[in-house]
C-alpha cells in the first residue's frame, strides 16, 4: 500500500475535523494549507511539500506527488527564521506523545472541559489542539481564525481551554478559561496563573515546555549555550529527508538558553539573534521581556545595528501608544536588571513589526 499526502485546502470547522479523520482512517498523511495565503502560493507548496492528493469543499483532484511512511500523520510547513519552506514530518506516535503529556499536565477531564482551536489549523500550535482533543475525547469547537468576539462568545458557552498567541491573548478576558496556554518569546511574565507559557515548536509537534518545565518523556539539556531536546514527540525528519537529529536522539533546536539548579528553562532567543557591542554580549529577548513593561510601550524588537565604534549597537524598534516612552526612561528601566551595555542606545518608531500569521516576531525582517 501506498501511503499518500493530503493536502487539506478548507476553512477550519467540523469539515476539517472529519477530512482529518478521514484520511488517516485511510493510512494517509496531511498537509493542512493555510487559506490566507494567494491561490498561487498554495499551489506552489503543495507541490514543494509533494502531495499526491488535494482535497477541498469541491472534492480531491490527484496529483503527482510522492509518498510518505506509513506512520506519518502530518506534514506541517513552517517557514522558520529564513522563509524558506520547509515540511516538518511528524508521525501519529509524536502527536500521541504530545496530546498525552498536554492533557497530563492539564488534566483534562473530557466528561468537564472543552477545547477551543481558534490558532490556524495550518500550524502545529493550532492543529496540536485538534489532537489532543481527539486523543482524549474532549469535546471541541472550531473556528475558522481567531476573533477575539467569538472567542469570549464560546468560553461563555462552555469552553475553558484555549490555545493563544501573546497578541491573540491580549483581546480576550483569560480569566473566563480553566487553562490557557501561550506559546512565542514574549508571553508577559506577569501573567494570570491560569495562563501557562509553552515552549516548542513544529519539531516537537507542539509545546513540551510549560512555564520552564519540560513535560513528562521530555529531556532538555544546553550544549554550548543552545537548547537541545530529546522526547517522543519529535518529528521524523523534514519532508526532502534532511534529519537534524542525533544518532543519540537529541535535536538542536537553535535556539539559546540555560537551565537554572532546579531545572526550569530560560530561552535567550535564536542563536543567530545575538547582538555583540563593545565585545559584549546581548540578548534580545532578555531586554524586550524588560522594555515590554515601560508605560506607552505597545510592542517593541531590540535589534543590532553596525556602529563603527561598538561594532553593533543596541536599538529598540517601537510601536508606541499615544504617549511613547523616551530613550532615557527605557535605558533607566533595563539597568535596572541588566547591565548598562544591554540598554538601547537609540530609538527606531515603526507602525508595525513583521510578524508571522501566528504572531511570532519575524527578526530577519528587522
Amino acid at each position: 500500500m501506498v501511503n499518500r499526502l493530503v493536502a487539506l485546502c478548507m476553512p477550519g470547522g467540523r469539515q476539517f475535523v472529519e477530512a482529518v479523520q478521514r484520511v488517516w482512517d485511510e493510512g494517509d498523511a496531511v498537509l493542512p494549507v493555510d487559506q490566507r495565503l494567494p491561490k498561487k502560493a498554495q499551489l506552489d507548496l503543495i507541490g514543494h511539500m509533494g502531495a499526491s492528493v488535494v482535497l477541498d469543499p469541491a472534492g480531491a483532484s490527484s496529483l503527482d506527488g510522492w509518498p510518505v511512511e506509513s506512520d506519518d500523520a502530518l506534514v506541517v510547513a513552517t517557514s522558520g527564521s529564513t522563509g524558506q519552506p520547509k515540511g516538518v514530518v511528524l508521525e501519529h506516535r509524536a502527536l500521541v506523545a504530545n496530546a498525552e503529556a498536554t492533557n497530563a499536565f492539564l488534566r483534562v477531564d473530557p466528561d468537564v472541559d472543552k477545547w477551543l482551536a481558534c490558532l490556524p489549523l495550518s500550524h502545529v500550535g493550532g492543529f496540536s489542539v485538534l489532537v489532543r482533543a481527539l486523543h482524549s475525547e474532549a469535546p471541541l469547537e472550531v473556528h475558522d481564525g481567531f476573533d477575539a468576539d467569538r472567542v469570549m462568545a464560546a468560553a461563555r458557552g462552555g469552553v475553558n481551554l484555549v490555545s493563544l498567541v501573546p497578541t491573540a491573548m491580549r483581546r480576550v478576558e483569560t480569566g473566563l478559561f480553566r487553562k490557557v496556554l501561550v506559546g512565542g518569546s514574549s508571553v508577559p511574565a506577569n501573567r494570570p496563573d491560569n495562563v501557562i507559557a509553552t515552549y516548542g515548536m513544529t519539531e516537537t509537534g507542539s509545546g513540551v515546555v510549560y512555564n520552564g518545565h519540560p513535560l513528562e518523556n521530555v529531556e532538555i539539556r544546553i550544549v554550548k549555550g543552545e537548547v537541545q531536546i530529546r522526547c517522543p514527540m519529535l518529528f521524523r525528519c523534514y519532508r526532502n529527508g534532511a534529519n537534524p537529529i542525533t544518532r543519540d536522539g537529541w535535536y538542536p533546536t537553535g535556539d539559546a538558553g540555560k537551565l537554572d539548579s532546579e531545572g526550569v528553562l530560560t530561552v535567550d532567543g535564536r542563536m543567530g539573534d545575538m547582538i555583540i557591542t563593545g565585545g559584549e554580549n546581548v540578548w534580545p529577548v532578555a531586554v524586550e521581556r524588560i522594555l515590554s513593561k515601560a508605560p506607552g510601550m505597545r510592542e517593541c524588537a531590540v535589534v543590532g545595528r553596525p556602529d563603527p565604534e561598538w561594532g553593533q549597537s543596541v536599538v529598540v524598534l517601537i510601536v508606541p501608544d499615544a504617549v511613547p516612552p523616551s530613550l532615557d526612561e527605557l535605558r533607566e528601566l533595563v539597568k535596572e536588571s541588566l547591565p548598562t551595555y544591554c540598554a538601547p542606545r537609540s530609538i527606531e518608531f515603526v507602525e508595525q513589526l513583521p510578524k508571522t500569521s501566528l504572531g511570532k516576531l519575524q527578526r530577519h525582517l528587522l
